[in-house]
């Protein structure tokens, strides 16, 4: 019995003609919209001395955030139809990688005009933001008008369907525009978590278990950790495109073995952008082999975004640092041995100023003892999801670290060296979005396919096929702009605001995908022994670590009017 929609082969009612020139056009007048958009927010929040005033940015939040999407939207419709144009040229946008385009400009470009969600009880429209009537008139050109009316219809919702019915396998949902590196990269770390992560994590989830140590190893000897370390260091030497490849195809397997990776790349990149050239010597090449395992201590309680009133405190004691306070949310800190950890030398400087990072080694823990170090204690913190390296709160009173270990050897830099991993940090979290989203994607349609309701499967019917279709568009779109900001970074350029876009924009795609992936499996999907199940589960987080969604649309919306003020 077939699992395809019932809809004709022939497509050319659905294409729109002219596709390319027409999102073109369309792309033109939804960042006209934009501009007048940021004018109007910039208005708002205009202070006498004609900036940006903070309490006044507060009080208008939610025009701030709104445009911080409607950015987001612009910035992806951009890369997206970059993209395609990419492909075009190449012989390769074939029938479904235009759909894929057309639904979603369509689909934004809807949004664009009546509304974006910015959360599932809070619609941004342009009257909230201060667009005129006569801005928003202007905005409805009529390639906007055509794909708005033509682009993410029920029919090319079905067509996307049927063009991915037998995609499961290879995981192929159109052409990424990978080149053929990349493309290997890609297909090596697909097996590795169809052969050893996949079958496996379901288990380590509902037991709420360690990934085992074996596994660890295996990623160790491809290359995880030292990836993007240079290497003279130790590394590999690839960029951050490599890096979202491969942590979206090992979150696709389990997320938790997906951000294994990134305790190293934040490690890796606090030492190689802030530290001494003896501590990179020393400290890259073990983090690069897998030989020591770090972890990002950070944290507080009471803190959160908030990093300028952390309290944890370390004194210098000849040639060591004595480390009291606590800290919290803690990612895989009993089973390392490094911690990044960000601590108050300077009591007298209640702000950033007083930060410093130091590479405080401990000992590895386990389940039974999991902080043998002395002078730390802790335990663990019981989570729905994101469960293979576990979530703690830690203590420290009198824990000692090298004085040697202070990263740059420069007390009072530690914020400043934290902020200068942020743009590779949101890149990677994206990227683990996108695996996450996509597991869901293909957990949902490998249920739709077998699952036989009034004598065919429902992947036959529009409302499943049509919400299965559209996470394709979405995860497309999603991927787009979070490859332009790996690019973007490996061209040593200012990425902070595509970083922080992408990071946006996937965790919410991966929640959405998630949650309509249990949607399709009905009452299944709220069984534990369903994976969807804790798919959900870890989707939810990404709207949160990394910077909330609130907070990094309040990044987004300061350095948006930041650049129109110059």
């Amino acid at each position: 019995m077939s699992a395809a929609p019932q809809l004709p082969a022939a497509n050319e009612t659905l294409l729109l003609p002219g596709l390319l020139p027409l999102c073109a056009e369309a792309l033109a007048a939804a960042e006209q919209l934009l501009a007048q958009a940021t004018a109007a927010v910039a208005q708002l929040v205009r202070g006498a001395d004609g900036r940006i005033d903070a309490g006044r940015l507060e009080e208008e939040q939610f025009a701030a955030h709104g445009l911080s999407w409607y950015a987001t939207y612009a910035a992806t419709m951009k890369e997206t139809l970059h993209w395609a144009e990419r492909l075009a040229a190449e012989g390769k946008l074939g029938e479904l990688e235009s759909l894929i385009l057309q639904a979603g400009f369509g689909e934004y470009l809807s949004q664009y005009q009546g509304g974006i969600p910015m959360s599932q009880v809070e619609i941004c429209r342009p009257a909230d933001m201060g667009v005129t009537p006569e801005a928003l008139a202007a905005f409805r050109v009529p390639a906007v008008a055509s794909l708005i009316a033509g682009g993410n219809t029920g029919a090319v919702r079905s067509r996307i369907a049927v063009l991915i019915g037998d995609s499961l396998a290879s995981g192929d949902f159109g052409e990424l525009g990978l080149d053929e590196t990349m493309a290997m990269v890609r297909e090596q770390f697909r097996r590795f978590a169809e052969d050893k992560v996949i079958p496996f994590a379901h288990d380590w989830h509902r037991k709420d278990e360690f990934i085992p140590m074996a596994i660890v190893q295996e990623m160790a000897e491809l290359g995880v950790f030292g990836l993007t370390i240079p290497e003279n260091y130790g590394g590999h030497g690839l960029g951050k495109t490599a890096m979202c490849v491969v942590s979206e195809e090992l979150s696709r397997g389990y997320i938790g073995v997906g951000s294994l990776g990134t305790r190293t790349e934040i490690a890796a990149e606090l030492i190689l952008r802030g530290g001494t050239e003896e501590q990179r010597q020393h400290w890259l090449p073990k983090l690069a082999s897998g030989e020591i395992l770090p972890t990002a201590v950070f944290t507080e309680p009471n803190t959160g975004s908030d990093l300028g009133s952390l309290r944890t405190r370390a004194v210098k004691n000849g040639d060591y640092y004595e480390v009291t306070g606590n800290k919290t949310w803690i990612t895989h800190a009993a089973r390392t041995d490094l911690m990044t950890l960000l601590i108050r030398t300077d009591p007298n400087e209640p702000s950033y100023k007083g930060l410093s990072m130091l590479l405080a080694e401990k000992q590895r823990g386990d389940d039974a003892n999991p902080f043998p170090t002395p002078g730390m204690s802790g335990g663990e913190i019981k989570v729905l999801g994101y469960r293979g390296m576990k979530e703690y709160e830690i203590g420290f009173d009198g824990f000692k670290v090298k004085a040697q270990n202070l990263l740059g050897g420069r007390e009072g830099q530690g914020f400043k060296q934290l902020m200068e991993t942020f743009e590779s940090a949101r890149i990677q979290t994206a990227a683990r979005a996108l695996g996450v989203a996509q597991c869901a994607l293909e957990l949902g349609m490998k249920y739709a396919q077998e699952r036989i309701q009034f004598g065919k499967p429902i992947y036959s019917f529009p409302r499943v096929h049509g919400k299965i279709a559209w996470m394709v568009v979405e995860t497309m779109f999603a991927r787009q702009l979070t490859y332009f900001a790996a690019r973007e970074k490996d061209a040593d350029r200012r990425c902070d605001l595509e970083a922080g876009m992408a990071k946006l924009l996937a965790a919410r795609v991966a929640w959405a995908n998630a949650d309509n992936a249990l949607q399709v499996h009905g009452g299944n999907g709220y069984a534990e022994e369903y994976p969807i199940s804790r798919v959900l589960c870890d989707a939810r987080i990404l709207n949160i670590f990394e910077g909330a969604a609130e907070i990094q649309a309040q990044v987004i919306a300061r350095r948006l009017l930041e650049q129109r003020n110059g």
